[in-house]
């Protein structure tokens, strides 16, 4: 299964790890399943950071490629057609973070490890 992890849950695999699900600690875990993380997660952190609102994840926000690659998960980049569907979607969610997220969940059919229950919104098959 190909898993998609909301920042949320990217920042809590790499420094808070009780914070996860059961359901999400094993999708994670599971060797079969490729967890990806998004360009716009990178993004996310690396605003949150620079805003003083994430000052724990700094090595995320400077390091955040061998970081990631080196847990083991696939990074996903941002494309037009991620763009132009995020930009489309219905809904009234604001979040240009959230928003990527979810195009780019439905756009590539991704699971969406998510405990945000606003994304279902959007139609994105999410699980927690």
């Amino acid at each position: 299964m190909r898993v998609l992890l909301d920042t949320h849950a990217l920042l809590w695999a790499a420094f808070r790890k009780d914070l996860l699900s059961e359901r999400a600690l094993r999708l994670i875990a599971a060797p079969a399943n490729e967890i990806l993380v998004s360009a716009a997660s990178a993004w996310e952190i690396a605003t949150k950071y620079r805003l003083g609102r994430l000052p724990f994840a700094q090595a995320l926000a400077e390091d955040f490629v061998p970081k990631v690659t080196g847990a083991g998960y696939t990074l996903l980049s941002i494309s037009v057609e991620h763009a132009l569907r995020a930009g489309r979607l219905p809904a009234d969610h604001k979040d240009p973070f959230d928003r990527m997220l979810a195009a780019q969940a439905i756009q590539e059919d991704l699971l969406l490890l998510s405990n945000d229950e606003k994304l279902d919104a959007f139609g994105v098959r999410r699980e927690w």
